[in-house]
């Protein structure tokens, strides 16, 4: 499972972090389409909601991209926002 959380950090103030992990706890938001399982911790959904997870493969290479209508602004790699 993709475990996607927010932490204090990154050159805009909160950064995306992303884990794979083996089990869920309780309390976690649970998503699931075509196979994928997400999860995302209470204290991060604060941050992440409303958002749209997808993964794009291009030119410059593949990874998660988050659009965040809660982030007022971000970094140019797009791993940190501030809200």
């Amino acid at each position: 499972m993709l475990r996607i959380s927010v932490e204090g950090g990154g050159c805009s103030g909160f950064q995306y972090k992303y884990d794979l992990v083996q089990n869920r706890d309780a309390d976690d938001l649970v998503l699931e389409r075509e196979g994928a399982t997400i999860l995302i911790d209470q204290m991060s959904l604060q941050f992440l909601s409303g958002s749209e997870i997808d993964y794009v493969d291009d030119l410059i290479g593949a990874a998660f991209k988050i659009n965040n209508p809660n982030a007022t602004a971000g970094c140019g790699c797009g791993t940190s926002f501030s809200i």
